[in-house]
Formats: C-alpha cells, structure tokens, sequence
C-alpha cells in the first residue's frame, strides 16, 4: 500500500538566519521521524521530505507558520517505502547551484506557466499569441535521458553551472519564439528564466511547479519517458508512481546527489 507521503517543495525567500534555522528545522524533522533533505542558504530552502502524511504535513503546517513560508505548495507523490535513508538538513551558498550570484528571485521572479495552460500550448503547437513554443531542459544530461519533453531542446549540460555560458552560445536561436524553460520541480528553470530574461531573450516562462506539478496536474502527454528523482525512488512517471531508470547509475553517486534538486 502506497501510504508514504513525499513532498518536494522550494521558496527563495532571504534567510540571514539560515544557521539559526537549520538546528531547528533537524530538531522538528527527528521528533516527526522524517527522512530526507533540507537545503537552506541565504537565498531560500530546498527540501524533500518523507514519511506517514500526518507527519509530512504538519511539518509543512509548522513552517508555514513563518511568514516567510507561509505560501509554500509542495508536489506530492505517494510511495510503498520511505526512499531516503536518513534525515539530512544542510546550509550552502545557494539552494541550486548556479555561481551567478546577480540571479536573485526572491527580489522578482520571472513569468510562469501553469502545467494546463503548457499543455494546451503544446497541443495547439504555438502560445496564445501564435508564436512557436520551445521547451527548454535545464536539467542535466543523465536527467534528460530518462525523460523529457517531445523536441525539447537540450544542452547536454554535466551541471547547472554550465547553464549561463551555454545560454549566451545559444540564445540568438530564440528570436521569435516563446521559451519555457523546466526542471524537476522548478527550482532550477526558475534561476534560468530570470537568467534568460536579463540577457534580453523577450518571450521566457518557466513552468510552474516542474515536471512533477505537470505530472499532477496534467495528463502528462507531450512528456516521452519518466522523471528522474534524487532518492530511492530514482524516477516516476506521468502518474507519479516509480518507474525503472533506462539508464541506471552506480548507487553511491546518485545517493550523494539527492540535494541536487
């Protein structure tokens, strides 16, 4: 019986209190026997959590209650076992790794796209305004092979540092178009648009909520493949259940990159 429930869930919000919150966060996660990861920093929090749904959701309720958090909406997914192996909450420069430290979204975010209205695009094959849409994986390589967006346009990025540098090379093929950029759960493409934004590309969104809101909200059609996940799980499908990796990895490494994303 799938009675474990996971949640994945990001703000960037400035926390100059990261150090302060990371004790207190571990402290409130062990008294509900949760596992997974807390990634704060001082430009927000990255987490993903499992255990029984009582547990899981009162820890997201106690959060919320800090201002701060107040609007947070994690995906959800359900599975058999709990996929994390411990409970880990760490404070880093930033929440995803990007070395661009003037890509700041707490201090505006770039326009998003719902996983509806993404999909009514890609059905109709142009936006509202008849431009042409492209889809563009911010994820990196091995992600991208397990799945993604039918002709979505790919990098082949090894890490998301790589992102900026491979953005200039590419961004003049963007004219004319309407870019959506997406992630695993919207963390990373929110960093890209803001990112594509400021180096004058005009028609960017980023999808809201990720591959695993478009899953929970959609159908899932357009998506050829699964989503690769950083935990035991290693990838879901467009029904968020688990789904083999095409392409499996050595376990040691994909466990010490489940703060990836």
């Amino acid at each position: 019986m799938a009675d474990i429930l996971n949640i994945s869930c990001y703000k960037f919000t400035p926390l100059p209190d990261a150090d302060q919150l990371r004790q207190t966060l571990l402290e409130r996660a062990n008294d509900l026997s949760l596992k997974g990861t807390v990634l704060l920093a001082e430009e927000g929090i990255n987490f993903f959590l499992a255990g029984p749904a009582e547990a899981v959701r009162g820890f997201v309720d106690q959060l919320k209650q800090d201002p701060r958090f107040a609007d947070l909406a994690p995906k959800e997914s359900w599975s058999e076992t709990v996929p994390f192996r411990k409970m880990l909450v760490k404070v880093k420069n930033e929440i995803i790794r990007m070395d661009h430290p003037a890509i700041r979204p707490a201090h505006g975010r770039a326009p998003s796209v719902s996983p509806a209205t993404l999909r009514r695009w890609l059905e109709q094959g142009h936006d509202d305004e008849g431009r042409e849409v492209v889809t563009l994986d911010t994820r990196n390589d091995y992600e991208v092979d397990e799945g993604a967006f039918a002709g979505t346009i790919d990098w082949r990025l090894s890490k998301f540092t790589e992102f900026p540098p491979a953005l200039r090379q590419h961004k003049d093929e963007f004219a004319g178009k309407t870019v959506v950029s997406y992630c695993t759960g919207g963390i990373r493409c929110e960093k890209a648009a803001i990112l594509m934004q400021d180096e004058g590309i005009e028609n960017v969104y980023q999808l809201e909520g990720g591959i695993l809101k478009y899953f929970e909200e959609t159908d899932g059609k357009f998506y050829d493949g699964g989503c690769f996940v950083f935990d035991g799980r290693d990838s879901l499908g467009t029904d968020l259940s688990r789904t083999e990796l095409v392409h499996p990895r050595p376990i040691k490494k994909h466990l010490m990159e489940q703060d990836a994303e």
